[in-house]
C-alpha cells in the first residue's frame, strides 16, 4: 500500500493508500465514526462503519486528538467532504498516544494562552493555512527576483555600521572588536554588492529594539531587500509595484484554497494591479489635516496616520518625497527641492500600514560624508561604505519589504504575531 500525502490524494481516487499523520478531530454518529487526520500537507476525513469492522470501530472511537497514527483505506469521491473526497478506513496503526490531554481543546482560548502554546497552536487548521500562505509568499518573492535576473546576496547579521537609528538597535560585545549590533537592515552591504553584481536582493531576519506593542510590530522579523545600480527614484517605485503585484497574483493563483479557508475576502486582493496610486508627503499632510489630524509639515507619519491615508485607496498607495530631517542619512535629496529626499513608503490597504520603505541612495562622496557627520555617526565605521562612492560611484536605489506585514495584509490577519511561526514581541521570547 502506497504512502501518500493528503495534498496528493485527489490523484488516487479509487486506490488504497496509507496516510501518516495525527488525529485532528474525532466524532461519531451512531454506528459511523469520523476521524479527521492531518499530515502537514492537508486535512482529510476518514470514515468507518461499525458493521464493517467492530474491533477497529472501537479502537478508532478511543483515539484522542494529536495521537500520531498511520491510517490505511480507500480514497473515494464524496462531494460533501472537504476537497471532494474521503478515506474509507480499513486500518489504523497508533505510533504514539499523548501523555497528557492536548491543551488546546477549546475555541475560546485567550491570546496569551495560545501564544504560550505557540509550538502547539501552529498545528491548528487556521495556523496551518496562514503558514502555508507565508511559504507561498516567500516562494513568490524569490521567483520574482529569479525571473528578473537578480542575484541573491546573504548580508551579515552582526554589523558595526548602523543602517537606521542607533536608538533601536540590539548591542553586544564582539570578542576584542568591541560593540556590534544585530542588523536592522542589510541595505548597506547590498549597496556594495550591487556595484559588483548590478541587481541584488537578500532575505533574512532583522532586529529592531522598538518598545512598541502595536499589531504591526515585531522585534525580530524577516525582510526582503533589493538594491539596483543605475536605478533612480522612478525606476525604484516601478519595481516595487511589480514585486507586490506579482506576489499577490501568485498567491491568488497558487494558494487560493488557503485564503478561502481562513475567510479572506479575495476580491480585495484582486484589485491589486499596477499602477499604484502615488501621493507626495505634502499631499499626505494636507489629507491628514482634512481628516482632523494634528500634523504639520516635518512631522513623521505614524500608524494611525498611515491607516487614514490608506483608507482612501483600495490597493497599495505610495507616499513619496518625505522631509530629509525625518529620514535616514543615506537618502538622496531631491535636486528640485533639497529639503525633501527621493524616498517612498508603500502603504497596504485595509489599515495594514507600511509594507515597503525605499529610497534612492546618495552617490556623492562629500554629501554622504556630510550626512554621516550630521547624524553623529562614527566615520570610521563607515569607511568601507564611503569607499563605494570613491570608486565608480553611480546613482542607485533600493527598498525593503517587511515579510510579516505583507503576510498579515494578504491573509487579513488582526495581528502580525500570527504571520510568523514564533513571534518575538516586546514581552515575548517563549516558546
Amino acid at each position: 500500500m502506497e504512502w501518500v500525502y493528503i495534498e496528493d490524494l485527489s490523484a488516487h481516487i479509487g486506490k488504497d493508500v496509507e496516510i501518516r499523520g495525527w488525529v485532528w478531530r474525532r466524532r461519531s454518529s451512531g454506528k459511523i465514526a469520523f476521524l479527521n487526520v492531518r499530515d502537514g500537507t492537508g486535512f482529510v476525513q476518514c470514515v468507518l462503519e461499525e458493521k464493517d469492522d467492530p474491533d477497529l470501530f472501537q479502537r478508532v472511537s478511543k483515539l484522542d486528538i494529536e495521537t500520531s497514527i498511520i491510517v490505511r483505506g480507500r480514497v473515494v469521491s464524496d462531494p460533501r467532504s472537504p476537497g471532494g473526497f474521503e478515506i474509507r478506513l480499513n486500518g489504523v496503526e497508533v505510533i504514539h498516544e499523548p501523555i497528557d490531554l492536548f491543551p488546546i481543546r477549546k475555541k475560546d482560548h485567550g491570546v496569551d494562552f495560545l501564544m504560550n502554546h505557540r509550538h502547539l497552536w501552529i498545528r491548528s487548521k487556521r495556523q496551518f493555512h496562514v503558514l502555508r500562505i507565508r511559504h507561498r509568499i516567500i516562494r513568490a518573492i524569490r521567483n520574482f527576483y529569479d525571473e528578473k535576473g537578480f542575484v541573491l546576496v546573504d548580508t551579515p547579521i552582526f554589523t558595526g555600521a548602523i543602517g537606521e537609528s542607533a536608538g533601536n538597535t540590539f548591542e553586544l560585545d564582539y570578542f576584542d572588536y568591541g560593540k556590534v549590533y544585530l542588523a536592522q537592515t542589510g541595505q548597506l552591504y547590498l549597496e556594495a554588492a550591487c556595484m559588483a553584481l548590478g541587481r541584488v536582493y537578500n532575505f533574512g531576519p532583522t532586529f529592531r529594539a522598538e518598545k512598541s506593542k502595536t499589531r504591526r510590530h515585531l522585534i525580530e522579523f524577516w525582510m526582503n531587500e533589493a538594491e539596483m545600480a543605475y536605478y533612480e527614484h522612478e525606476d525604484n517605485m516601478r519595481l516595487q509595484e511589480e514585486l507586490v503585484t506579482y506576489v499577490v497574483r501568485d498567491v491568488l493563483e497558487n494558494a487560493l484554497e488557503h485564503l478561502e479557508a481562513i475567510g479572506r475576502d479575495v476580491r480585495k486582493l484582486e484589485k491589486v494591479t499596477t499602477p499604484f496610486p502615488r501621493i507626495t508627503y505634502d499631499d499626505a499632510i494636507k489629507l491628514l489635516k482634512k481628516k482632523g489630524f494634528n500634523v504639520e509639515w516635518g512631522d513623521d507619519i505614524g500608524g494611525d496616520e498611515e491607516t487614514a491615508i490608506s483608507e482612501e485607496f483600495d490597493k497599495p498607495v505610495i507616499v513619496e518625497k518625505y522631509p530629509r530631517k525625518i529620514k535616514a542619512f543615506y537618502m538622496q535629496p531631491d535636486p528640485q527641492r533639497p529639503e525633501v529626499v527621493l524616498c517612498d513608503d508603500m502603504l497596504a490597504p485595509e489599515g495594514y500600514g507600511e509594507i515597503i520603505g525605499a529610497s534612492q541612495r546618495i552617490h556623492d562622496y562629500d554629501l554622504l560624508k556630510e550626512r554621516i557627520e550630521e547624524f553623529g555617526l562614527p566615520l570610521e565605521a563607515y569607511d568601507w561604505y564611503l569607499d563605494l562612492r570613491k570608486y565608480g560611484s553611480v546613482p542607485h536605489s533600493g527598498f525593503g519589504l517587511g515579510l510579516e506585514r505583507t503576510v498579515a495584509w494578504i491573509c487579513g490577519l488582526e495581528h502580525v504575531r500570527e504571520a510568523i511561526p514564533f513571534a518575538r514581541t516586546l514581552y515575548r521570547v517563549y516558546p
